[in-house]
């Protein structure tokens, strides 16, 4: 069975981790060397920048 693949591009994930001020570890330690409370954030920005888009459609 394959890996599923993420739902967020790279790109967007590394945007999201230069927003919230944590790419350098990204860049030091790669994805698995962020907090969880680091990860939390990138999801509910994610989530919040998708009802921005939403909320924009309307």
């Amino acid at each position: 069975m394959g890996r599923r693949r993420g739902i967020m591009s790279e790109g967007f994930k590394e945007e999201l981790a230069k927003d919230l001020g944590f790419y350098d570890v990204v860049q030091r330690d790669g994805w698995g060397g962020i907090r969880a409370k680091d990860a939390g954030n990138m999801v509910k920005r994610a989530v919040e920048l998708a009802q921005q888009q939403l909320a924009a459609r309307r």
